[in-house]
Order: C-alpha cells, then sequence, then structure tokens
C-alpha cells in the first residue's frame, strides 16, 4: 500500500503545491482543513480516493491526531498573517505547530516538514516571527529529524503579493507602499514544494532559506510587477512613522466594528517591513537541495497578465499598432 501524508494547510497557497507533487509520487495525501468543502479542488491531484480534504482544528489535540492516524509523514503549512479572534500567532504558528509535531512523535511518524518563514527570530520585534521561530523550536524539540524551510516572500499564480499590488494598481496613479528600499529574495511556490517533498521523503532535514536567484528592493519589485501589468504609476513610499499611524487607525476601526472590518495594514506588519527578507549569509539552501530556483521573470507574466489594461487583449492590440495599413 502506498504511504500517506497528512498535509494541515494543505489547500493554501504553498500547500496544494506540495499536494499536488506528493500526488503524482504516488502518496496517499489528507488535506487537514478548517472547511473541507472549500478544499474540494484538491481532489483531482491525484486518482480516486487519493487525495482527501479532512477537517481539521490545529488549536486542538484530538482534532490534529484524528487526521494523523496512520501516517508516515506530515507537513505543517498552516500560518497567519493577520490575527482574527483564536487563531492568533501564538495559538496558530507556536502552540499549533508544537502540537503536530509532539502528536506526530507519539504516533511514530517517520517525517515531517515545517513551512516557517525567513526572518523567524525569537528577539525579533514582530510577534509573527517571534512565533515562528516558536514553532521551529517546538517542531524541533519533538521531532529533531525535521525539515524547517524559510522561504522569503512567495510568487505564483495565487499568491498575495505580486496579485494584491496588481491589482491596486488599476486604481489611480499613485501605488502606495511601506518599506521601499526592504530587500527581499522571492521564491517560487512550487520551488518551495519541491523542497518540502524531500522532506517528506526523508532525503533532507534540518532548516533551509529559501530565496530566488534574485535580491530586489520593495520597489524594485513593484518596478517590475507595473512594467508587466503595463501600467505607470507613482511607486510612493510610506515612512514608517506614518504607516505606524496608518496601522493604529486600522486597528480603532477594527475594534469599532467587532472586527467586521479589517484594515489593509498592521502593526504587526509594519515591523516585518522594516526589516531585509533575504536568506541569511552560511545558510543551506537550494544548492544544498539541488533545485535551480526559478527566476519572477519566468513565471509572473503567466498569471499577471490579466491586470493589464485590456487583459489578454493588450498584447494583440500592441501588435496591431505595428500592422502597416
Amino acid at each position: 500500500m502506498s504511504k500517506l501524508v497528512t498535509i494541515y494547510g494543505g489547500s493554501g497557497f504553498v500547500g496544494r503545491y506540495i499536494a499536488r507533487r506528493l500526488a503524482k509520487d504516488g502518496w496517499r495525501i489528507r488535506v487537514a482543513v478548517r472547511n473541507p468543502n472549500e478544499a474540494m479542488f484538491v481532489k483531482p491531484y491525484g486518482a480516486v480516493g487519493q487525495v482527501e480534504p479532512v477537517f481539521c482544528n490545529i488549536r486542538d489535540d484530538a482534532s490534529v491526531r484524528s487526521v494523523m492516524t496512520g501516517a508516515d509523514a506530515v507537513v505543517n503549512c498552516v500560518g497567519v498573517l493577520d490575527e482574527v479572534g483564536k487563531n492568533t500567532f501564538e495559538a496558530v504558528q507556536a502552540e499549533g505547530a508544537e502540537r503536530i509535531a509532539r502528536i506526530a512523535a507519539e504516533q511514530g511518524v517517520d517525517a515531517m516538514v515545517q513551512i516557517s518563514a525567513i526572518g523567524a527570530d525569537a528577539e525579533a520585534d514582530s510577534d509573527y516571527a517571534k512565533t515562528k521561530a516558536a514553532g521551529e523550536d517546538g517542531v524541533l524539540r519533538h521531532m529533531p529529524n525535521a525539515m524547517i524551510l524559510r522561504p522569503s516572500i512567495i510568487f505564483g499564480m495565487e499568491d498575495g503579493f505580486f496579485n494584491r499590488f496588481a491589482g491596486m494598481s488599476r486604481f489611480g496613479p499613485v501605488l502606495p507602499v511601506v518599506g521601499a528600499e526592504t530587500k527581499f529574495q522571492p521564491v517560487y511556490v512550487d520551488d518551495v514544494a519541491k523542497a518540502a517533498v524531500m522532506g517528506v521523503n526523508g532525503d533532507a532535514h534540518g532548516v533551509y532559506e529559501l530565496g530566488g536567484p534574485d535580491v530586489h528592493t520593495f520597489r524594485e519589485l513593484m518596478q517590475q510587477m507595473l512594467e508587466i501589468v503595463r501600467r505607470r504609476r507613482l511607486i510612493l513610499n510610506i515612512p514608517f512613522w506614518m504607516a505606524r499611524v496608518m496601522a493604529f487607525g486600522f486597528s480603532v476601526v477594527r475594534f469599532l466594528s467587532l472586527g467586521l472590518v479589517r484594515g489593509p495594514l498592521t502593526a504587526d506588519q509594519v515591523k516585518n517591513l522594516a526589516v531585509d527578507n533575504v536568506v541569511s549569509e552560511g545558510a543551506k539552501g537550494f544548492d544544498d537541495l539541488d533545485i535551480a530556483p526559478t527566476a519572477m521573470e519566468a513565471v509572473l507574466p503567466d498569471y499577471l497578465w490579466r491586470f493589464r489594461p485590456s487583459g489578454q487583449y493588450d498584447a494583440i492590440k500592441e501588435s496591431a499598432k505595428n500592422l502597416k495599413v
């Protein structure tokens, strides 16, 4: 019988790519999510019954244990960029990650992969970064041979980074950003999935920082995005002090609306944007896994074209201009 892997958060941005690759390799897959009915799109990744969405709340021991029973490997992709209700950074990224590792150790699971993030640091100003580090520590305490993956900002068809700013570029002549000079090393989502599969198969363990072939400032990334969507916009850098004031204002509105209105920026995100998000010198990475990272230029046009003024017809219109009458 083929091996079984449980992927917590397996229908998310990164998780679905890991699930697809493992399905092709013949693994049976449980995609553990809060809303299985919204994860049905993963079922066609494999043969009938090979990939199954199941309910799980990683804040609960019994729930985590029930979907792990019989698993040969586990992957934890669950993370939050903004705290909502009981899904706090501490509950999800620290306690949740350690809970999965502890139960995996109890059940004798062979391999575990934890998706963390570059910048995970117990001494960081950001609660997001602190709890990512706490999650890593908890995982390694119970599963010392686990693979920890720390990607920089991740890009791909369903990403929340380039898609978000490309969408914003459609409105008005200005594109506001916080931390325009902060450096990033964008990494392709399927390259992260390749690395995770190696951990699931037991071919690699330890901590790996994953970044693409190029390092760019936030401003440079936005310039490249604007070139692809063929829009001319002024990139306006919002000073950090102003961003903190804005984040506070958004938090007040959120509180007064009982959480119904969520602003585009939080104080914790401002703290993250003040720190470069690139692979550390001397860290293990793609080279150690024999993976050649994919350049942004090879992927971004494949999904950002829909943000062009004329969408899929934009290239046709440009070609028509060159026709001789």
